[in-house]
């Protein structure tokens, strides 16, 4: 099967699976305000940590490219839904085009449809230096992912079976281009040892990428002709691996992602410690099913849902919302119990 064909089945599977609920946001409750003593339209979506500056804690993940025709229309349409409603965007691996310049064209679209926007490019952590480079100049990146898919890619008929040097190569990465360098998970989540790691190697952006949101497990066994059925439930839940990866010993700037679909666990997510949520399954979902208007809507809907909770809560920015207390209980208090990590920091905390 070729690369292109490969894309395309990731594509269709995801949107068959759909989004994994995990009750690890379920676990999380904001403490009700009384007083919030602000007004709806106090509150500031905007948001800057490091050196991106996003207009929306929201952005479109990362999804696909490098599949020929169909992939091009889908990243041309992510791209206009991302210039209209002010989101940043990550493509998806590009690696396809890095070593076949016929699929350039698929990611291309997008700094074409959004020239000014803010732009995320991606590739695997087993791309060296130059492939990075090659990846950003060809949209014109603000950003760069490099995703860590080790389950997928065991899981993967034709996957990789070799991760060694995953680290040296991340570190050179980052110390040769000049943009910012997320490292992702892609549907597995980070604990607070990898986070530690990355840091260590100069890395200053982490995307969790949590279980709970596409299952790229399940899609490559069904890729298979005998099921690794064990790795279908594998993963640390996004909402915990937030707080891992916020207990970790080095101050990172944490991205949250795997299942995120509703405002609330948006807000849920930045009260946990993440600087901006991404979201690809859901929208994709969107946008296949109903097009770029409903999308538009739907990020519309979102905005204003999370405006509420934020003034429920007393939060006019972000900043606000990481510092309003909540508590932590079931099997996610337990979890981080047996982590020793003190869920107490939340529950006292305060904004003012």
């Amino acid at each position: 099967m070729s690369r292109s064909e490969r894309k395309w089945d990731h594509i269709r599977f995801a949107l068959e699976n759909g989004e994994k609920h995990t009750i690890a946001f379920d676990d999380i409750k904001f403490i009700h305000q009384s007083l919030p003593n602000i007004s709806v339209s106090d509150v500031r979506l905007d948001h800057s940590f490091g050196e991106l500056s996003l207009s929306s804690p929201i952005f479109i993940n990362a999804m696909t490219g490098g599949g020929g025709e169909k992939t091009y229309q889908i990243n041309k349409q992510l791209a206009i839904v991302a210039r209209e409603a002010g989101l940043a965007m990550a493509v998806g691996s590009q690696m396809a085009a890095v070593k076949d310049r016929s699929e350039q064209f698929t990611f291309e679209v997008v700094r074409h449809e959004n020239p000014n926007g803010v732009i995320i490019a991606n590739l695997g952590s087993e791309a060296t230096a130059d492939q990075a480079k090659v990846a950003i100049e060809m949209i014109g990146a603000n950003a760069l992912q490099i995703h860590l898919n080790v389950i997928q890619e065991l899981t993967m008929p034709e996957g990789d079976r070799d991760f060694s040097n995953t680290l040296k190569r991340i570190e050179a990465i980052t110390k040769t281009v000049n943009i910012p360098v997320i490292v992702k998970e892609v549907g597995f989540g980070m604990s607070k040892e990898s986070v530690d790691a990355l840091s260590k190697v100069g890395v200053s952006f982490v995307d969790i990428g949590g279980f709970g949101g596409t299952n790229f497990a399940e899609i490559e066994n069904k890729r298979r002709r005998e099921s690794l059925s064990f790795f279908n439930q594998w993963g640390i839940p996004t909402a915990i691996s937030l707080i891992e990866a916020k207990a970790a010993l080095t101050e990172m700037f944490i991205i949250g992602s795997g299942g995120i679909t509703t405002a609330l666990d948006i807000a849920k997510g930045l009260a946990l410690g993440a600087n901006a949520i991404g979201i690809a399954g859901y929208f994709l979902r969107i946008l296949i099913e109903n097009g770029v208007d409903a999308l538009l809507e739907e990020i519309k809907t979102i905005h204003e849902e999370l405006s509420f909770i934020m003034t429920a809560l007393g939060a006019r920015t972000i900043a606000d919302l990481q510092k309003v207390p909540l508590i932590i209980s079931g099997e996610t208090y337990h979890w981080l119990q047996q982590r020793g990590i003190d869920t107490r920091k939340f529950s006292q905390r305060s904004i003012k």
